[in-house]
């Protein structure tokens, strides 16, 4: 698929393909390419069990055939509300191609070894606000949470930082895609990848 940034190009069942997965790794692929900043950010929306909505910002770590992978601490309020209702949606917009990819799916944790594994992955100043901090807690000053990484720096120093086992990542596989592309006069092309009774996955068209 060809596209002119900022231009308002069809979107056709052709154009995406039987996959939705290759068809998210083509999109995210070009995201990449015309210079969106974090094309990886994705907006993440969990409820509670009795159905109250959150939404909040992630980066989207990896992708590929058994899911879609980010990390958090296990005792913020995105994780209270998987441990309870396993289902999450992404919603991924990219302004400058248009476009918009919506994944719905149910969620589970990775494997500690594959948490471990990005932790030490990640910059030293990033692995110590992961230990510092409690996600979702109140606290009483910004102050505090400084003294807290402060403190662990020194306690830390020339040693590595160690996992912390309220950290690591989920894994959401889908069971529903949805692109859209951006048209003239709001009338936008919006196709959706849902799973087919003979298996594989049925592309639909839905009014915008």
């Amino acid at each position: 698929m060809t596209h002119e940034t900022g231009h308002a190009l069809p979107l056709t069942e052709e154009d995406l393909g039987p996959d939705p997965l290759q068809a998210f790794a083509h999109w995210f692929a070009e995201a990449s390419g015309v210079g969106i900043r974090l094309p990886e950010a994705v907006a993440l929306a969990t409820a509670s069990d009795a159905g109250a909505p959150s939404a909040r910002m992630v980066l989207l770590k990896s992708f590929d055939e058994d899911g879609f992978v980010f990390f958090t601490n296990y005792e913020s309020r995105k994780a209270r509300e998987l441990a309870t209702n396993p289902r999450a949606a992404l919603l991924f917009y990219w302004d400058p191609l248009g476009r918009q990819v919506r994944i719905d799916g149910l969620v589970a944790k990775v494997s500690q070894e594959e948490s471990e594994a990005y932790f030490s992955s990640r910059a030293p100043g990033s692995r110590l606000s992961a230990l510092a901090s409690r996600q979702s807690e109140v606290i009483a000053s910004r102050a505090e949470l400084e003294a807290r990484v402060s403190t662990l720096r020194d306690e830390l120093a020339g040693k590595d930082v160690p996992f912390p086992s309220s950290w690591g990542g989920y894994r959401l596989t889908p069971v529903e895609y949805e692109f859209w592309q951006h048209r003239d006069d709001r009338l936008h092309d919006r196709l959706r990848y849902r799973p087919s009774e003979s298996g594989g996955w049925l592309l639909e068209r839905l009014q915008p």
